[in-house]
């Protein structure tokens, strides 16, 4: 059945043009897995929890964590469809060439790719920060890290990512089985943190403090929110970043398309029920945290630190607290090490076309290992190039989060203009039948309001890259990247390829 299933996958991948190289080692769990992992609701589900109780109280995190996770829902069928359709690595930017021409898919895969690069970055920084400096050492071991110093944080990051990478170009079964148990790992951890955070809870359970806002934006809520606003809607809108950067890189299930079993079937599976599963048990935790927290005006007035606020006035014993912790480190660092995984995928297939400054050293796959080596080394010195620029967590947060779901609403759009049409006239088996236009429109209005979030102080520079890019990328189009960059194959072009396609495989033992 799996050879069956294999073949098939295979003869999907020669109709959209492309040999298979990377090794189809993934099932639909794995798949599924990588998502999970990155989404990781113990990783920015924590970090970036300030993001939306420090807008408004207890209510609103726990009110925007549920519509935030609607929104997320919306973006992530919508995605699926097209994955079931074009099951290929490098999805996002395949979809929109295929579907709405070479600017709109070159356009996504830059916005993509720096995205993702900000996704490894802002995890191994936060992994850092806040899983391991001051969650593990400084609140559960009480080390004094007031001396801690950038320097420390990038030798660590350093460190971290030469390890991840150096799983993902020579280890990759051992990185595979690491997300596949980082997907029961999460849910076991949230489930016992959440069940500890209720036995051992300070103050009794106030069931009303899920629906009860309170503004904490300015100084009152320790300037999370740098400015005060009477507006509870605007409000509300900044407090969906924490939406926006928790509950995104699930198009890792996209970019591992090559390498999973009946993509067409588990490629879409994998990015929903990621989605749906982390929007629910976050939901859950949401709720811990605000209904034992001693004092919703205390919390607030800690800022940043209101998460903390709430561990460190838990009764939970010192070895259950030093487990949570541990587990909260480890998982945080396969969030990362999946990212990377899904990067360099990104960019082997942006480079396979041709798209990239040295596309044919990044587009090499290795025939030992079955990975795309260099574009592996080139994620991981791009990720902690960009710690340099932005050494907080929260620019690099919001910044992945911010050009990821841009990414990920443009196919969409590209897909509603071109569905029915020459371009799109077969769904996969994943599809949403007469439901698919509307949830189209609506995907793009959601994908956009999230990272819109993203834009307001303190997270000025992201709206400037923002708009920075959308200036510049037509400019360099225009002046160069027209004439040059072909583009994913299609029409004659596939048919010609062929015979290519045969003479790659047949150097992989796929023939």
């Amino acid at each position: 059945m799996a050879d069956k299933s294999q073949a098939h996958d295979k003869q999907v991948l020669h109709k959209l043009g492309y040999a298979q190289e990377l090794s189809r080692r993934m099932s639909g769990f794995s798949n599924f897995a990588i998502s999970f992992s990155i989404i990781c609701i113990l990783a920015g589900g924590i970090s970036a929890f300030p993001a939306a109780f420090n807008a408004l109280g207890s209510g609103g995190a726990f009110m925007i964590w549920l519509v935030g996770g609607a929104l997320a829902m919306s973006v992530a069928v919508g995605m699926g469809q097209i994955a079931s359709s074009f099951p290929t690595a490098g999805g996002l930017y395949h979809w929109s060439s295929h579907l709405g021409g070479k600017f709109w898919g070159w356009a996504t895969a830059w916005f993509n790719l720096v995205g993702l690069i900000c996704v490894v970055s802002s995890v191994d920084v936060l992994l850092y920060t806040v899983f391991f400096k001051d969650l593990l050492l400084g609140t559960v071991l009480g080390v004094d890290v007031s001396t801690f110093g950038y320097w420390h944080q990038f030798i660590f990051v350093a460190v971290v990512l030469i390890s991840q990478a150096a799983l993902n170009h020579y280890y990759i079964d051992i990185t595979t089985k690491l997300t596949d148990l980082s997907g029961y790992v999460i849910l076991g951890l949230t489930v016992i943190l959440i069940i500890t955070l209720f036995a051992f809870s300070p103050v009794a359970i106030d069931i009303t403090r899920l629906w009860t806002f309170k503004n904490f934006t300015g100084d009152v809520g320790g300037a999370v929110v740098p400015f005060r606003t009477e507006n509870v809607a605007f409000a509300f809108l900044l407090g969906l970043s924490y939406v926006c950067y928790t509950i995104t890189g699930f198009d890792a299930s996209a970019h591992t398309s090559e390498e999973t079993q009946d993509a067409q079937v588990n490629v879409p599976k994998g990015m929903w029920t990621a989605v749906f599963w982390s929007w629910t048990f976050g939901l859950v935790a949401v709720a811990a945290y605000v209904l034992t927290m001693p004092n919703i005006d205390e919390a607030g007035a800690a800022g940043w630190g209101s998460f903390f606020y709430m561990w460190g006035a838990s009764r939970m014993p010192f070895a259950l607290s030093l487990f949570l912790a541990v587990g909260m480190v480890l998982v945080n660092y396969v969030c990362a090490l999946a990212g990377l995984t899904s990067t360099s995928r990104m960019m082997y297939a942006f480079a396979r076309d041709g798209g990239l400054p040295g596309s044919k050293a990044l587009s090499n796959v290795s025939t030992t290992y079955r990975t795309p080596g260099t574009a592996v080394w080139v994620s991981a010195i791009l990720a902690l190039l960009s710690t340099v620029y932005a050494p907080y967590y929260l620019v690099l947060a919001v910044a992945c989060a911010v050009f990821l779901y841009i990414s990920m609403v443009m196919p969409i759009a590209a897909g509603l203009l071109a569905e029915g049409g020459p371009k799109w006239k077969e769904k996969g088996p994943f599809h949403l039948g007469g439901f698919s236009k509307i949830n189209a429109v609506l995907a793009i209005i959601f994908g956009l309001v999230l990272a819109i979030s993203g834009f307001f102080p303190p997270n000025e520079k992201v709206f400037y890259f923002t708009i920075g890019m959308i200036v510049v990328m037509p400019i360099v189009w225009y002046g160069f990247e027209r004439n040059r960059f072909e583009g994913v194959p299609e029409g004659d072009k596939i048919a010609q390829r062929q015979k290519l396609i045969a003479d790659i495989e047949k150097k992989y033992g796929e023939s």
